[in-house]
């Protein structure tokens, strides 16, 4: 092949190359954007979900559904992302139980520090340990003390083996020395509806998902899992200022992406993510529902995840907590 042909013909390849890595880099991708959520419709980490969709969806110009794939305390939605087209058109509202929880509980089917990418932190918030009335207590020492009378015989509710909620009810047992029993869902709505139908004792439930039975009295706020009060449940005592000095265990959820998506769309979903978590109106609408913004940097995000995943490996551990 002659030089001047050859030029040409690399030159061409330059040019095709060039043209798919640009068209893989394409921010907005031109297609319809799933937010991936690993629970039911209903819940909290559901209903954040729409709303900060909804604002994606004016700011990018594009459509952004919620696609809800609920199971194995979020893990299936977490695995299906981990397997995703990494062209920026699938990101993950992930949680904390799936990313620093379940993998010392259980095999995983994916590394989420390795097959997952942080984009950045969403929300932060407590959730409270709530009951029906027949249940007969009205505050956590009360709660304990029908536990301790009945060993075995009270359940808890959470949204999946591994899950923030489930692990909550782990520590508390090995803290109040109690022997409740853990019955996994699909989500905050089904356990929700299960509570509520008094086929379950108890649920460390998220504080949105709960706030309109406790409104009505339907349901009985015993305590919430953080260090400080919740500022939609003031009058609801932690469990630390229970009886229980230091027990913190709050939830949270966080935005990740396929780990093989490029730097350049990562990024540019941080900017986008981060602009709609500090948007006044969303922030307000988040709130509302007891879940505290806290946007992050993409490396902020993953220390943060493997400093949980090493705090909660160590607990795992030395409680001898199971999935099952």
């Amino acid at each position: 092949m002659k030089p001047s042909r050859l030029f040409k013909t690399l030159a061409l390849f330059g040019c095709i190359g060039f043209t798919q890595i640009g068209h893989a880099q394409e921010f907005p991708p031109n297609k319809t954007i799933s937010l991936v959520v690993g629970f039911a419709a209903g819940g909290s980490a559901d209903n954040a979900a729409r709303v900060i969709a909804k604002k994606l969806s004016v700011d990018l110009g594009q459509n952004v559904i919620v696609d809800n794939k609920p199971g194995a305390g979020g893990n299936i939605a977490h695995a299906f992302v981990a397997n995703a087209p990494s062209d920026g058109s699938v990101i993950l509202f992930g949680s904390i139980g799936p990313l620093s929880i379940a993998p010392h509980l259980m095999k995983l089917p994916y590394d989420p520090q390795k097959d997952l990418a942080p984009l950045t932190m969403g929300v932060t918030f407590p959730n409270v340990l709530v009951v029906t009335p027949s249940l007969g207590v009205k505050n956590l020492k009360e709660f304990v003390a029908l536990a301790k009378k009945n060993p075995g015989q009270i359940t808890f509710a959470s949204t999946g083996s591994g899950s923030a909620s489930h692990l909550q009810g782990e520590l508390f047992n090995a803290r109040a020395d109690i022997d409740t029993v853990h019955v996994p869902y699909k989500g905050g709505s089904p356990a929700m509806v299960d509570l509520l139908g008094e086929r379950i004792s108890a649920y460390y439930s998220a504080l949105a998902t709960a706030d309109p039975y406790i409104k009505n009295g339907k349901l009985i706020p015993l305590a919430t899992t953080g260090l400080k009060r919740a500022n939609t449940l003031p009058n609801v005592p932690t469990i630390a200022e229970s009886g229980y000095p230091g027990f913190d265990a709050s939830n949270w959820y966080a935005f990740v992406a396929p780990g093989k998506t490029p730097d350049i769309i990562l990024e540019k979903w941080n900017k986008a993510l981060v602009a709609v978590l500090n948007d006044k109106a969303t922030n307000k609408q988040l709130t509302e529902h007891g879940l505290i913004p806290n946007p992050s940097t993409r490396e902020e995000l993953a220390k943060y995840i493997a400093s949980q995943s090493s705090t909660w490996a160590k607990i795992i551990a030395d409680r001898k907590i199971t999935a099952e």
